[in-house]
């Protein structure tokens, strides 16, 4: 049975998995899906036919604009921005206010065991790859590749994290965590599992 706070606003049409929580003042809009043993923070906001997969965290003050899709597993931190608008106004050229027909949204992906760090923005449409990890403070403004660690503005690649989210250790052919002693292969701008045979 999921969990709501009684000042949190979710719509009749959301669905929440078995064991997700929502937390004070936090907003889930209509026909957004959230898998199991979620956690929307205090004052969070999912959009409209969000999609966000089992055992993802957003934390306070988040915002998750539709029509992003979330893996499972995945970490939004405080704060964190995930927009869905290229060519944001307010007004049409003429000066007259634009409806919610006047653009057509964009989203960010954010594949499986990501983590973004507080405050970070990522400027839609991107894919965050998987276990990859944004700074905190960060503006992302391009793909970035599965298990890439990303910092800055606008965010470079500073290295690599295992799925522990500590930076990798270069170690002989390998990239090593020193947390779990898995090994990764670096292959140009990409890496992967060392067992990973794709």
């Amino acid at each position: 049975m999921s969990s709501i706070a009684v000042s949190a606003d979710v719509a009749d049409s959301a669905v929440l998995g078995e064991g997700t929580k929502i937390w004070h003042l936090a907003q889930v809009r209509e026909s957004a899906v959230l898998g199991e043993n979620c956690i929307v923070g205090r004052g969070a906001y999912v959009g409209t036919g969000v999609r966000i997969g089992e055992n993802t965290k957003i934390q306070n003050y988040a915002l998750v604009y539709e029509p992003a899709v979330l893996g499972k597993g995945v970490f939004i931190g405080p704060a964190v921005v995930l927009t869905n608008d290229t060519y944001p106004r307010s007004v049409s050229p003429d000066g007259s206010l634009k409806s919610a027909h006047d653009w057509t949204p964009v989203g960010v992906t954010v594949e499986d065991g990501a983590s973004i760090g507080a405050r970070a923005v990522c400027i839609a449409p991107l894919t965050i790859g998987r276990w990859a990890t944004i700074a905190a403070g960060s503006v992302v403004t391009k793909d970035v590749p599965a298990f890439a660690l990303m910092a800055g503005v606008p965010a470079r690649r500073l290295g690599w994290v295992g799925k522990a989210g500590f930076p990798l250790k270069r170690d002989g052919g390998f990239w090593v965590c020193p947390q779990t002693g898995a090994k990764y292969i670096e292959d140009g701008n990409f890496l992967k599992e060392a067992e990973d045979k794709a």
